[in-house]
């Protein structure tokens, strides 16, 4: 009797201990799990990059349309300093490694991966090729955007707002730094030119008195959608119109009733039906005529 006792009281405690020891190893697999979860989280903070893509591509946008022609028309060559300079983009390298084949396919230059919209491939660039992106200080072009004037440039403009007179101040400063560092005035006539139109270009706008608007100068001249498509529509009308005209005079020519047909009033079809008629009709007025001359029997 006793002996069973113990053995029921041995049986308890090796229980109770494993148990124990059961517990103590899910509180260390969750502690482990815990741990692997915050280092990663860590890990993916030190990468996240405080930039907005977007409104970098729309101060690029700007720089590159309203900036870079009469740059280049002067033979000037942006100093490294100056943060307008394209190596001074974070997003350059990737921006340049993005291929647009069509309106719905856009293609990495780092991996050939294919994607439907800009939207995705941006995500994965942040993703898979973060490492690629240069976030140092001063390096973010989207912290101009106030002196480039990039909602301007921008595919979803911001509604109109209430003039601030306080960021205007702001942002000419910026601006003027900008016309500063970029085209300092002591480096030769070139420099001195692109200073002033820097200046009247993007500069002179940021005021709160609506006297002077962005780029005043224009840009780039771009190819107008409109007159191209004008053009191509008349490309293609043209052969047609000819062909009109050929069928038009042919069929005026074989009825041969050309003083009474004009190329810019009857198309080629309405010729031939009226040749047709007039034809019948001859034939009506002939068969009178023969019979109106023919002698009565007598």
């Amino acid at each position: 009797m006793k002996r069973n006792t113990r053995n029921r009281l041995v049986d308890s405690w090796n229980l109770k201990i494993f148990y124990v020891e059961s517990w103590d190893t899910i509180l260390k697999s969750f502690v482990f799990s815990l741990d692997a979860r915050v280092l990663h989280q860590t890990k993916s903070h030190a990468h996240e990059v405080h930039c907005s893509r977007e409104r970098s591509r729309a101060a690029w946008k700007a720089v590159d349309e309203y900036l870079m022609p009469f740059v280049e028309k002067e033979k000037y060559e942006l100093p490294s300093k100056c943060r307008l300079h394209p190596e001074n983009d974070m997003f350059w390298e990737q921006e340049q490694h993005k291929i647009h084949f069509d309106i719905n396919e856009w293609r990495c230059g780092f991996c050939k991966k294919s994607f439907r919209a800009e939207k995705f491939i941006d995500q994965h660039f942040a993703n898979r090729h973060n490492n690629l992106v240069d976030d140092s200080q001063g390096r973010c072009l989207a912290d101009l955007c106030g002196a480039l004037h990039c909602d301007l440039t921008m595919e979803f403009k911001k509604p109109k707002s209430k003039c601030n007179a306080a960021a205007s101040a702001r942002n000419r400063h910026l601006c003027e730094s900008l016309a500063d560092s970029c085209f300092p005035i002591n480096q030769g006539h070139s420099a001195n030119r692109l200073h002033e139109f820097f200046l009247h270009q993007f500069c002179d706008a940021h005021t709160c008195n609506g006297c002077s608007r962005p780029f005043p100068k224009g840009g780039r001249k771009q190819t107008n959608r409109f007159y191209l498509a004008l053009c191509i529509l008349t490309l293609l009308l043209l052969p047609l119109f000819y062909l009109i005209v050929f069928l038009h005079q042919r069929f005026a020519a074989l009825c041969g009733y050309d003083h009474f047909l004009s190329p810019s009033t009857f198309p080629a079809f309405f010729t031939y039906l009226l040749c047709r008629e007039m034809k019948k009709g001859d034939k009506v007025f002939e068969r009178i005529a023969k019979t109106a001359h023919k002698k009565k029997p007598s």
